[in-house]
Parts: C-alpha cells; sequence; structure tokens
C-alpha cells in the first residue's frame, strides 16, 4: 500500500431482498470481501466489514403484488434467508443490517434533506407512465406491450427479456399496466435530481488521474462513462414503498433505491459503532475498500461518490473499488428470474460441512478479470484432485505417520539437511507471494500460493521417505515429521482467510492455538513433545450420484423455462372448409422403421393404412428411436404428391408436433383404431 492506513473500512454490495444469495454473488463479492477482512483481522489490523440488505425498489414491490403479500413480508423472508446462509458459510460481517431499519431511514432522510437544504438538487418535470385506474405513477417495471424490435409481447418498460433490448416504456407497442393491465397514459409528475455532472471535473481528477492502480474493467468503465459527458440523474420516484422523500409536498415519493441503498453502508455503519463510526467514514487514516459486481461500478465510483462530494463534511472517498465480473453456471448466464443459480441455502443444505470446498472452488474460478464459468464437474474435480488429493491428502500422511512413530507426539528436529532448509526457504517465498496477491486483491493467485504448501509438502514427503528410513534412522524420521508438521501448522495460518472452518480443524488437530498471520513462514510453530489429536480428514470426495443429482435438478429447471416461455406460433391465415376437407388424414401402423444412410435427420417408415402398405420418409431422426416407433399407430396425410426424398419415394407426411425444447412428439390416437381410420 502506498500510504500506512490506520484502519480499514470494507463495505460489500447490498444483495436485494427479493431472492436468495447464488454463487454469483458469492463469488462477484462476498467470498473476496471475507477473504481480505479475515487476512486484515489476521494480521491485527483495524478493520470492519459491513454488509446488508436492500430492501427498497420496484422489484420487492412486484414480488409483493404476485404473492399477495406485503413488501415488508417479502424482505424479512428474504434478509433472514440472506444473513443466515452467509453466516453459515462464513462470511465473517462485523454486522448485516437492512436499510428498511429505523437507521437507515433516518440517515438516508437526513442525507437527503442536507443535500435538499444546501442546494445541491435540481428539480425537473417530466412525462411518466401512469396507471388511471390504479391511480398510480407506474415505474418502468410495471409497464409491459410489444417490443418494437422483436415483437415479443411480454416486453418491459426498461428491457426486452425475449431479445435483450434496453427499452424505455414510451418505446414499447401498445404500453398496458401490470397492475391492472389497464392502457398506459402519461402525466407530468416532479422530482430531484443529483446533477452528476457539476461533479464530472471532479471525478475525472479522482478517479482518472489519481486511481490509475485500480483494476482493468473498472478504470475502463468509469473512463467511458467520464468521457460520455455525465447527466443529472433523479434521486425520487413515485412510489408507496422506500424511504418517504422529507420534503413538504412530497407526499407518495420515496427515495430512489440507487440513492437510498449506498447510504445503508453509513446506516449500518452506525449501528455498528454509535460513537465512533464518523472515524471510518470521516478520518482521512481510514481506507475504504468496496467489494462489488461489474454491474454497480458506475453505482460506487461514480454516482456514490458524487453524493459523498455533495454532501461534503469529510466524508471519505473509496480508496479501491476491486469489482469482479460476472459468474456463468454451466455455461449460461446466472439468472434469478429463470431460477438459474446455485443459491446458498440450497447448498448448504445439499453438501452439509462442506463450506470451504464452495468457497474454494469460487475463489479458484474468482471472475477477476473476466466472465467465468462454474460447473459441477469443475466443482468435483477440484474437490477431489485438489482438497482431497493434495491439501488433505499430506495432513492425513503426517499426522498418521506421526503417530506410527511416535504416539501422536511432535518429535523433535535433528539436524537440518540441505533438503529441509530448502522446504522452508521455499515457504518464505510463498509468503511473500501470498501476501503480494492479497493486498492487491488477486484472491485467486493467493489461493493457488496457498495450496503451493500443500505440494510442497506432499512433495517433501514423497522425496523423504520416512516410512522407508523408520528402519535404520529414526532420528532422521524425527526431523522429517517435525518439518512436515510445521508445515500443517503453515497451512493453517494460510488457508484461515481462504476456508476458515478447515484451517480451524486443522489447527485443533495439531494443537497450533491462537495463530496470527506473522506465523506464517515460522519453523517451530509446533512445539516438540505438543500431543497431537486423532487424525480426521480434512476433506471427503464428493460421489458422482451427488454432482448428478445437481446437474438433473437443472436440467429440470431448463426444461421448465423452456415450457414457461413457450410461444405459440402465430395462427395460419384462415382455409375455407372445403380446402381443408381435401386433406386425408388417418391412421396407419408402422411396420418396420429405419434411419435413412447418410441423412441425419430422416426416418424410413413402412406403414399399414388399411388399404395397403406405403413407405413415408419423416425428418424426425433426432427425436425418435426407429425401434421405439415400429408397431406404433400414427396419423399422416394421405394425399399428397409422392415426394423423393434421399432417392425414396415418400407416399405422405407424418404429423407431429413441435415442443416448447424444439423437440418433435408424433401425433397419433390415444386408444387402438383400425389401420385406414380417417382423422374427423
Amino acid at each position: 500500500m502506498e500510504k500506512n492506513f490506520k484502519r480499514t473500512l470494507i463495505t460489500t454490495a447490498l444483495p436485494y431482498a427479493n431472492g436468495p444469495v447464488h454463487i454469483g454473488h458469492l463469488a462477484g463479492v462476498y467470498v473476496p470481501a471475507d477473504i481480505y477482512a479475515r487476512y486484515l483481522r489476521a494480521q491485527g489490523r483495524d478493520v470492519i466489514m459491513i454488509g446488508g440488505s436492500d430492501e427498497h425498489g420496484v422489484p420487492i414491490t412486484i414480488k409483493a403484488r404476485e404473492e399477495g403479500v406485503t413488501p415488508q413480508d417479502i424482505v424479512d423472508r428474504y434478509h433472514n434467508i440472506i444473513k443466515d446462509s452467509m453466516a453459515e458459510l462464513g462470511i465473517s460481517f462485523d454486522i448485516y443490517s437492512r436499510t428498511t431499519s429505523d437507521i437507515h431511514r433516518q440517515t438516508a432522510s437526513e442525507f437527503f434533506r442536507h443535500l435538499y437544504d444546501n442546494g445541491q438538487f435540481e428539480q425537473q418535470t417530466s412525462m411518466q407512465p401512469y396507471d388511471e385506474q390504479a391511480g398510480e405513477f407506474l415505474a418502468d417495471r410495471y409497464v409491459m406491450g410489444t417490443c418494437p424490435h422483436c415483437g415479443s409481447d411480454r416486453a418491459y418498460g426498461d428491457q426486452c427479456e425475449a431479445c435483450g433490448s434496453s427499452l424505455n416504456a414510451t418505446d414499447l407497442i401498445n404500453p398496458h399496466s401490470r397492475l391492472t393491465s389497464a392502457p398506459v397514459t402519461m402525466r407530468s409528475t416532479s422530482h430531484w435530481y443529483l446533477p452528476l455532472n457539476k461533479w464530472e471535473n471532479n471525478l475525472r481528477s479522482w478517479i482518472l488521474d489519481g486511481h490509475k492502480e485500480w483494476k482493468t474493467n473498472v478504470y475502463g468503465q468509469c473512463k467511458s462513462w467520464l468521457d460520455l459527458g455525465l447527466q443529472p440523474r433523479a434521486v425520487s420516484r413515485d412510489l408507496k414503498w422506500g424511504v418517504p422523500v422529507p420534503v413538504e409536498g412530497a407526499e407518495g415519493k420515496v427515495l430512489y433505491v440507487w440513492f437510498d441503498a449506498p447510504i445503508g453502508y453509513i446506516s449500518n455503519t452506525k449501528e455498528l459503532l454509535p460513537d465512533s463510526w464518523e472515524k471510518y467514514w470521516k478520518d482521512p487514516e481510514t481506507r475504504i475498500i468496496n467489494f462489488i459486481g461489474k454491474d454497480n461500478i458506475v453505482f460506487h465510483c461514480i454516482v456514490f461518490p458524487a453524493m459523498l462530494m455533495a454532501y461534503g463534511d469529510n466524508y471519505q472517498l473509496p480508496d479501491n473499488v476491486p469489482a469482479n465480473e460476472f459468474l456463468n453456471l454451466e455455461g449460461d448466464k446466472i439468472s434469478t428470474s429463470r431460477n438459474w443459480a446455485v443459491w446458498l441455502h440450497e447448498y448448504l443444505r445439499d453438501f452439509p460441512g462442506k463450506q470451504d470446498v464452495l468457497r474454494y472452488v469460487l475463489t479458484a474460478n474468482a471472475p477477476e478479470s473476466k466472465d467465468n464459468d462454474f460447473t459441477w464437474a469443475d466443482f468435483q474435480a477440484r474437490n477431489n484432485n485438489e482438497l482431497v488429493a493434495i491439501f488433505g491428502n499430506f495432513v492425513n500422511r503426517a499426522m498418521v505417520l506421526t503417530h506410527k512413530y511416535f504416539a501422536g507426539q511432535v518429535p523433535a528436529a535433528g539436524q537440518l539437511l540441505p533438503i529441509d532448509t530448502a522446504v522452508f526457504e521455499d515457504l518464505a517465498r510463498i509468503k511473500t507471494s501470498l501476501e503480494s496477491n492479497l493486498e492487491t486483491f488477486h484472491f485467486r493467485e493467493a489461493l493457488k500460493d496457498a495450496m503451493e504448501i500443500a505440494r510442497l509438502g506432499n512433495k517433501y514427503l514423497q522425496e523423504t521417505e520416512p516410512w522407508k528410513l523408520a528402519k535404520t534412522d529414526m532420528e532422521r524420521v524425527a526431523t522429517i515429521l517435525n518439518t512436515a508438521l510445521q508445515i500443517c501448522a503453515n497451512l493453517a495460518v494460510a488457508f484461515e482467510p481462504f476456508l476458515p472452518f478447515s484451517a480451524g480443524k486443522l489447527a485443533a488437530m495439531i494443537g497450533l492455538t491462537n495463530p496470527t498471520w506473522a506465523d506464517l513462514g515460522r519453523t517451530d510453530l509446533i512445539a516438540p513433545g505438543t500431543q497431537l489429536a486423532t487424525p480426521e480428514l480434512l476433506f471427503e470426495k464428493i460421489d458422482d450420484e451427488a454432482i448428478q443429482a445437481q446437474l438433473d435438478r437443472l436440467a429440470r429447471i431448463k426444461e421448465e423455462n423452456r415450457i414457461k416461455n413457450f410461444k405459440a406460433a402465430p395462427q395460419a391465415p384462415d382455409v375455407d372448409f372445403d380446402t381443408f376437407m381435401k386433406a386425408d388424414l388417418r391412421v396407419g401402423t408402422v411396420i418396420e422403421c429405419e434411419k435413412v444412410p447418410k441423412a441425419d435427420k430422416l426416418l424410413k417408415f413402412l406403414i399399414d393404412d388399411g388399404l395397403e402398405r406405403r413407405t413415408i420418409v419423416s425428418g424426425i431422426a433426432k427425436h425418435y428411436k426407429p425401434e421405439d416407433l415400429i408397431g406404433k399407430q400414427i396419423c399422416f396425410i394421405a394425399n399428397l404428391p409422392v415426394r423423393k426424398l434421399k432417392g425414396i419415394p415418400s407416399q405422405g407426411m407424418i404429423l407431429s408436433a413441435e415442443n416448447a425444447d424444439g423437440s418433435l412428439v408424433v401425433i397419433g390416437p390415444t386408444a387402438p383404431v383400425v389401420p385406414g381410420a380417417q382423422v374427423k
């Protein structure tokens, strides 16, 4: 660090309380923040980590309406799920509060009023969507209509989820209210705006000149926004759920959630430290670090700092904002609305006692510089091949050998050989790299450093082979196992920020009490004569069955989404009855069925049509095995002209229906009929 700060304030993006926390949130924000906080605490530094739930805004009111409950019911439910599951994962918040708390409402109201009284807002009037039947202004998400780009009739007023286009409510064709289905009208309404353009030069100087060390994705996104020029941004909106605008005549208006939520960092600090919170926000000797995902970069690097600049009163700006990119799931974007996610509370239920496995995999795959992908196959491989086979294997070997040869007591080391001293030299090198990566928020590389200690231990035991020396040189065996146990102790220290449960279990097994970061690299962490506990496996293999259960769950979700999003094709133009009656629809029994050579899509049928046997070629080979259709009764059009497909005369067309996932289902009678029966 360039400056020697007295204390560090870590803030984590407030998860939105309309659903649980998923692995994307964890990998992007909470696991890296916790690693950093634990590292600083282990060093004895003054640090607090602030968290809480973001509980206002339109999506919560929409969910409440859909479920027939109050918005408070929704946020109470998810706040508790989020808070409890994060605690179970070991995310070590000093406080995890919420934006519906009394202290937050007071703080947010005072913050707005201070800016208002000091003339920091502009008041503007604009036309906004309105539901005449409900008597309410409509947020963008309460407006639906037809997308002007793709024609989907389920586009929202801010985005079409069918084609991904960003929209305004006024862009929609035939917009209507989600509240009452009434047509949307436009009415004028007045709101307060924060003139970001007023602070553009300050922000440009602070970020572009003063923080070139920020991550490329953060610095680049800020520069793009600043180069485009900043515009005033509304800080209030017409809504019933939220912090009321504390100005006379502002009834029915609340603070916009983007303005309200970051103030939660301040109010939560007040709640934690009512008498000393200001030193963490207003003392220049405090270092503020904002851990966020890339979708929050603009709010934390431009909007919130502009709010703090406008407020004045010595509020400090963040020293760093180490935002991560997005984590995908099995090659597809994580989506709360599509339930395409690994939810933390469900993971903890399905994999009890394996908090550290998830922490390890999410750190190893952290999307620090680009989007990354979580797969269950990789999850299993990293557990079995790294945590079990490398880390756990080394610790277990060292413990078991000590119990075998020295009754579980740490032996005293004799004279060190070059191979022993080389191990301790490597430990010192690893510590330097590990600290450098942690200080610069490269947690993925830091985890590799920590795992290198375990690899070092395995290599050392393999090269020294104490089980062979036990026959002739127990003094040498004592030195080797003392060295191995010192490596175990170093593992307990190095992994505490990453895998706190496993590190604590390891420390207890080897009799290491109250280690600090300063102990990392020491060669005398466990004194000779210390009695080791009975060896226990730190990690256990995850079998294929457990992984398949998760893959099956995702497959079910994907199928449910296909069905949910299926939209029937528009009705074809009308045909007159006489034309329709010319089509001869019949039922036939499949006598033979086989694949057409050199044609992946085609099946050749021999059908008993009640008069004779006819051949029909159909493009359903990707959806059926030929043997599964033999003996089945199917519907077909009998009076089509013969058409050659791959040189085979096809005497009709088999009828199939296309499913939501694109699969074809052959149409047939629900009960047996005689071959040749006409469909009427």
